[in-house]
């Protein structure tokens, strides 16, 4: 069974920029995946040989994004979502990612996220 799970990340960068990367194919290919196409609503992401298609279930301006993978038959956990926040007190902009695995793939998971949102940080010239 498919667990939910959330992580936060503090992004010190333009929430624009930010949702340009999260929400373009262009903008994916250069953290998520090693090549991003569209057509229509539905996107596909290819990493070395394999591929997977999602659709854009919404994206809300410079707010949030979320994908839902076709190739998944449980509708209740075939999405990832990111969420872009900024933090009241410290006026830091934090993405929230949504996201789901199997219970003993949970910790794979969340490195799989870390290294990502690394690239993703990378891109953005937001060295850690």
């Amino acid at each position: 069974m498919r667990i939910k799970f959330e992580i936060e990340y503090t992004l010190n960068s333009p929430t624009r920029v930010l949702f340009d990367r999260l929400s373009t194919p262009e903008g994916l290919a250069e953290w998520f995946a090693d090549n991003v196409t569209v057509e229509g609503d539905i996107f596909t992401f290819y990493w070395d040989k394999a591929e997977a298609r999602a659709r854009l279930v919404y994206a809300r301006e410079n707010k949030a994004v979320k994908f839902e993978w076709l190739d998944f038959a449980d509708t209740e956990t075939n999405f990832f979502e990111f969420r872009l926040m900024i933090h009241e007190l410290t006026n830091e902009t934090a993405l929230v990612i949504t996201d789901h695995a199997e219970e003993d793939e949970m910790e794979d998971a969340r490195d799989l996220w870390n290294t990502q949102i690394s690239y993703l940080k990378k891109v953005l010239g937001l060295t850690e």
